[in-house]
């Protein structure tokens, strides 16, 4: 090995955990946030969005919850690929499910229309962001 080798080796591994852990934890406070959120406010967003107040109460403890164990998950130092790849799917999941719950079962209003697809998107996004990260840890 060269040194150069020896010298990076160590960086590059802890490295990859640190990003995929910072995705993770950034997932958990905008999925829990979101969840306070339509658990404090869902008379006011489910009339601003167009989605009934219980689903918004009960999207609200999901995500909360979610949030908690995303935020549990990205603790670890060396969270587990399999627990990752959930999050992954779930948050996979949640974006073709919000779509589809859009066209199907609610009547979103303008803001509703603007807002779940927003947030589908940056679902997707997380997904995309943890993928890629999981990609590149040590196996």
């Amino acid at each position: 090995m060269s040194a150069h080798t020896v010298a990076t080796a160590p960086r590059t591994a802890p490295a990859s955990w640190t990003a995929l852990r910072r995705f993770l934890a950034l997932d958990a406070v905008v999925s829990g946030g979101n969840g306070l959120a339509y658990l404090a406010f869902s008379g006011p967003l489910a009339e601003l969005l167009g989605v009934g107040r219980s689903t918004l109460l009960e999207l609200g403890a999901v995500l909360a919850v979610f949030g908690l164990a995303v935020g549990l998950l990205a603790a670890r130092p060396q969270p587990s690929r399999t627990a990752v790849r959930a999050v992954i799917d779930i948050n996979l999941g949640w974006t073709v499910l919000s779509l589809v719950a859009m066209e199907l079962w609610f009547e979103p209003t303008a803001a509703g229309y603007v807002w779940i697809p927003l947030q589908a998107a940056s679902v997707a996004g997380f997904a995309v962001l943890q993928f890629t990260a999981l990609r590149r840890v040590p196996a």
